[in-house]
């Protein structure tokens, strides 16, 4: 890529929501953009979702009309895969699934020039697998922006075992010069954001599991100490269908490690159809507007009751940080940003034990894992190691 970012065309292959929301990322970034889709009302859809945006952000004051008619007019969507040839820039946001991915990768890289580099979206794969796939694998690249993507700040950089290390710069480059926050992270199962934010779920359904409080009070919980939604809350509103998904693979992926055990509660919530918002039922209930429906128990948490929970999910996600860090998943700065820009946590987990004070931390994991002899407990060696030296986390 050369200095000037904006002169270089983008591709972004497929037009659903992520893929438009990208695209537009990149045209208001003043990128000439080709959105690739094989379905022509995949493509409508995407163009009449954009009019929709662009109509009330001139509403709002936010855009100008001549801003408006620009942003639109830099997309230029087509079903014909040869127009992507001169771009810079390919990222791919089509459907998660691996053979999906690589045999359309093949494809694009048949089409564009040597210089191009080659991303995929992905949340769950590995870039490293699919980058193998591909005749020069040291061009291929996981970003991976989170929805809604002209709202959401931060984007996951995977760079793959192969990966030319200038390319890694040029993203993180390219990607603050379109306003996002970027994190480099290792291509690791679930980077940062899906591996350190697996406990709040898996330890909100482990205690919903034991029986002693329910998914309201959990919920009450959390969001006594910052968090906008509770566990279960944003549970109906991923789709436990989708959080489960990811879970799963995470649990496999890390050769069964008991901390990323699936939950047999939401295992039964999918097989039941009770996935959420989408289907007006999951945790909770929802009218076809996809309002919540008032509850019958109420439940909300008294204080000390909430510091019992909150203490043990708060300490598990830590747990999870400090472990990424010891294993160099990323940077201190970037396990932070990545849990405030990419999940909106109301801190960095690194500066939440800081605060509660790192010995709190060992001490109530110490705790759960003798309560409950379970090795999904253990403690990182990196918080051990901290308490014995006395040190904070440098964030």
């Amino acid at each position: 890529m050369t200095q000037d970012h904006s002169t270089q065309s983008i591709a972004v292959i497929g037009a659903g929501a992520m893929g438009s929301g990208i695209a537009q990322v990149a045209a208001q970034a003043g990128h000439p953009v080709i959105l690739f889709d094989r379905s022509t009302s995949a493509l409508q859809r995407s163009e009449q979702q954009l009019q929709k945006i662009a109509k009330r952000q001139v509403e709002k004051g936010r855009w100008s009309n001549e801003t408006s008619k620009t942003i639109q007019q830099l997309i230029t969507r087509t079903e014909e895969i040869e127009k992507i040839a001169g771009c810079i820039l390919i990222i791919e946001a089509i459907v998660e699934d691996f053979q999906a991915k690589t045999s359309l990768l093949q494809i694009v890289e048949s089409q564009v020039g040597a210089d191009s580099i080659i991303a995929t979206n992905t949340s769950s794969l590995s870039v490293t697998a699919i980058a193998g796939q591909l005749k020069h694998p040291e061009r291929c690249i996981g970003l991976h922006f989170f929805n809604p993507a002209p709202l959401m700040a931060l984007v996951e950089i995977v760079p793959a075992l192969q990966t030319d290390n200038g390319i890694k710069h040029q993203c993180h480059e390219l990607m603050c010069s379109w306003g996002k926050s970027p994190v480099i992270a290792k291509d690791t199962p679930g980077f940062i954001v899906n591996r350190l934010a697996r406990p709040f779920y898996g330890e909100a359904l482990r205690i919903a599991e034991e029986g002693l409080y329910g998914h309201e009070t959990i919920d009450s919980a959390m969001r006594a100490v910052g968090f906008r939604m509770g566990p279960f809350e944003l549970m109906d509103l991923i789709g436990n269908d989708i959080n489960y998904a990811v879970t799963c693979t995470v649990f496999e992926a890390f050769y069964f490690d008991p901390r990323y055990r699936p939950s047999l509660i939401q295992k039964q919530h999918v097989d039941a159809g009770w996935l959420g918002k989408k289907t007006s039922r999951g945790y909770y209930n929802y009218n076809p507007a996809g309002s919540r429906l008032e509850s019958n128990t109420n439940q909300i948490a008294e204080s000390e009751h909430s510091l019992i929970i909150s203490n043990r999910i708060v300490a598990m996600l830590i747990n999870e940080a400090a472990d990424a860090l010891r294993l160099n998943i990323a940077q201190e700065s970037d396990l932070e940003i990545a849990m405030t820009k990419g999940v909106n946590y109301p801190k960095g987990l690194l500066a939440w034990a800081n605060e509660w004070g790192i010995a709190n931390v060992l001490k109530e994991l110490e705790y759960l894992q003798k309560n409950f002899g379970e090795e999904r407990y253990r403690p990182s060696p990196l918080l051990k190691q901290k308490v014995e030296e006395g040190t904070l986390f440098h964030v």
